[in-house]
Parts: structure tokens; C-alpha cells; sequence
């Protein structure tokens, strides 16, 4: 097998990335980059590999789809880095790469020799992307990350739930992902910058850092106005109306971002006086009287259906849709006419339906999604291309315990 559209086209095409990440936050980083034309090469441990392998249910044949929905495209080398030969030819490989993405514990792989400060000896150019819960900096540097902890730690939980509820994670790990976002924007302004400087440079990401700052305009109206906020459930802290609405039949979420749209969602409703009442006109005033115009609003949509509401609403022109399941909103037309989803050639199930990347570059597409790979499908083959080695060579390598 070569490198899945490994076409010149391709934004990242010929750029080399070492994945020594597992999990969710570095292998989405890494995803991203084989997204772009990246040929990534994931180091795991033999016999057990990236720990999402084991994260089931749900799974495909005993396959874990967790691990599927963060390791398109890339390829699979099964080597012990417990191991000193395996250790060797990680290093070596680390030679030979552009991008180094790592979320080991604080001075594990300084105990190999996979450390920054070794390796930038012999590979000034080396872009070292290190990922991990509070930073490699601090008074809790050598301690694990976790999103769920993060999520509580960083404030996201107290402002998600209801208002008399308990603090709520995200339905999805949040500050895995957004970390995995943040260090691809990294990964891809070290590589500008090496384009001036021929260095690369150490990246230091943290989940709590990232975490912090999607706070967004919640952080900084505290920052900035000293103001503490609180869970609204489904409501906006400064945008009114801006939340989900019971119907008739079920609900919808109705998202009204100024005053414009007000005025048309009172004549749509049959209430344009609201848009010239002082306690509505302007959105400050509905943000301080909330607790007036929301059940005003709650005991008109009560009326009707959602589909009524939704035709009604859309009609004139105010942001407004459905509460959709997963499967209604995989499943919705929007999502096929964007080419979202594919369906991807799998040596062991025919097909498996994944996702695509959603970096909609009309000039440099990303390649088409390639399946995940398999444990150690890719060990010989990468260590041929990447290192010159001989089949004698890898099967003594293999012998020795160093690869499987």
C-alpha cells in the first residue's frame, strides 16, 4: 500500500509527521495533517496499540469506531519503544520528520532519547509539537489530562446545564478537540516559520489552556466587566431570544442575533408592537427582561407545530432549525450535498462510512479519506521508505522483539 492520494496537489504533500500521540488530541491534530496531503506515520505499541483500539462499544467486527473517527489516512508502524532497537529506529525516524506530535507524560520520552532538546541537536528543523493536560510549564506539569476533568476545571462545566441543575460536560470530549485544532494551527505557522528561518521550534499545548480560552466572550465579560456568569440551559447570556423553544410537537432552536430580526420575528408572530416596546426594541433591554418575553414567546410556539414554526420563522429570514438526533443530522441533505460523509474502501469490511475533512479548499481539496489502518499494517513498509531498510533487516528487528 503507498500513501493514500499522495498527489503533489495536495497542501502538506511531502510533508513528514511523526505521531507518537494517542487517544484524541494529538491524533486529531495528525488527522488533520493527512487530511491536508501529510504522510503520517503513528508509532504504537505492539500488541496493544492507540488505547481507543480497546474503546468499544460502539465497534465494527470488534473494531473500535472511536478509534476510526481519528486516524484516517495515516500509517500504522507497530514498534516498542521499550525496546532499544525500537527506540533506535523511532529515533530515526524522528530524523527524517518534519513534524514530531507527542502526548507522553512529563520526561517519558526524555527517558528514550525522543525528547525536544536531544533531537533538535541533530535535527535543528524538527517541528516538536507536545500535548498535554496543563502544559510542560507549572506547578502541575508532570500530571495526567483528562477532558472530562479539564471541562470541570476550566469553567465550561459551570456555565453548561440548566440553571438549577448540575454543572454538564459537553456531550463530546471539547478540549481534546479544540486542543487538536489549536495544534494544527501550530504545526502549520511553524512551518511557515521555518520557511524563513529553517528552524523549527518547540510547541507547548495545553487542554486547560485551550479549555480557557473557549471561554470566549464569557471569559472576557468576567475578565473585562467583572461579572460572574451562570448555566442559562439553553439560553444565550447576552443574545435574547437565542435558545431552544417548545412547540406543539416538539422543539426547534431559535437563534435571533439582532435587532432587525426581532422586528421580523414580531411580525411573523403577529406581535409588532413587541418590536417598539422599550423593554424589547433593543437586545440589551431584552437580555435584562428575559423573564417576560420568554414565556410571551414560549406560550406562541405552543400553539403550533415545529414544522409550522420553522416554514414561518425561515420565511422571514431568522436563523431557526430543528432538534436533530445524530442519525437525523447525519442522515439530513445539507450534510450530503455538502459531500461530508464517504464511503471509503476497507480491505476488511468493504466499506466503511466515515467522515471527510471539512477544510473546504477549492484550490488544494484535502485527499479523500483512506480507512484507518490496522495495527502494524504499515511497520515494513515506512521503514523501508523512510530508513533504506532491507526486508533482512526488518526481520531481524521483528525477531528481536524491536517491531511487530
Amino acid at each position: 500500500m503507498t500513501v493514500p492520494d499522495a498527489s503533489s496537489s495536495l497542501p502538506l504533500a511531502g510533508v513528514r509527521v511523526l505521531d507518537l500521540s494517542r487517544v484524541l488530541a494529538g491524533p486529531w491534530c495528525t488527522q488533520t495533517l493527512a487530511d491536508l496531503g501529510a504522510d503520517v506515520w503513528k508509532i504504537e505499541a505492539p500488541g496493544q496499540g492507540d488505547d481507543t483500539r480497546g474503546w468499544t462499544p460502539p465497534d465494527v467486527d470488534g473494531e473500535s469506531t472511536y478509534f476510526m473517527c481519528t486516524n484516517r489516512s495515516k500509517r500504522s508502524l507497530a514498534i516498542d519503544l521499550r525496546h532499544p532497537e525500537g527506540r533506535a529506529l523511532a529515533r530515526r525516524l524522528a530524523l527524517q520528520a518534519d513534524v514530531l506530535v507527542e502526548n507522553y507524560r512529563l520526561g517519558a520520552l526524555a527517558r528514550f532519547g525522543l525528547d525536544y532538546d536531544t533531537l533538535s541537536q541533530a535535527h535543528p528543523g524538527l517541528i516538536y509539537c507536545s500535548i498535554s493536560g496543563y502544559g510542560r510549564t507549572g506547578p502541575r506539569a508532570a500530571e495526567p489530562g483528562y477532558d472530562f476533568v479539564i471541562q470541570a476545571e476550566s469553567g465550561l462545566m459551570s456555565i453548561t446545564g440548566e440553571p438549577e441543575g448540575a454543572p454538564m460536560k459537553l456531550g463530546v470530549a471539547i478540549t481534546d478537540l479544540v486542543t487538536g485544532m489549536n495544534a494544527t494551527q501550530a504545526v502549520l505557522a511553524a512551518l511557515l516559520a521555518r520557511q524563513k528561518t529553517g528552524k523549527g521550534q518547540l510547541i507547548d499545548l495545553a487542554l486547560l489552556d485551550s479549555a480557557v480560552n473557549v471561554l470566549a466572550n464569557v471569559g472576557a465579560g468576567y475578565l473585562a466587566a467583572g461579572q460572574v456568569p451562570q448555566r442559562l440551559g439553553n439560553g444565550h447570556p447576552t443574545v435574547v431570544p437565542y435558545q431552544i423553544f417548545a412547540t406543539a410537537d416538539g422543539a426547534f432552536a431559535l437563534g435571533v442575533g439582532n435587532d432587525a430580526q426581532f422586528a421580523a420575528l414580531c411580525a411573523a408572530l403577529g406581535r409588532p408592537e413587541w418590536a417598539e416596546d422599550e423593554r424589547y426594541r433593543k437586545n440589551r433591554s431584552r437580555a435584562l427582561n428575559r423573564g417576560s418575553l420568554v414565556p410571551a414567546l414560549q406560550q406562541i410556539f405552543m400553539t403550533q407545530s415545529s414544522e409550522h414554526w420553522l416554514a414561518r420563522i425561515r420565511a422571514a429570514g431568522i436563523p431557526a432549525g430543528p432538534v436533530r438526533t445524530v442519525p437525523q443530522a447525519l442522515d439530513a441533505p445539507e450534510i450530503a450535498a455538502r459531500g461530508l460523509l464517504a464511503d471509503t474502501p476497507d480491505a476488511r469490511h468493504g466499506s466503511l462510512r466515515l467522515m471527510r475533512s471539512p477544510l473546504h479548499l477549492r484550490g488544494t481539496p484535502p485527499r479523500e479519506p483512506a480507512a484507518p489502518p490496522r495495527l502494524g499494517e504499515h511497520t515494513d513498509e515506512v521503514l523501508a521508505q523512510a530508513l533504506g531498510a532491507s526486508a533482512a533487516d526488518i526481520q531481524a528487528w521483528r525477531h528481536a522483539g524491536a517491531v511487530a
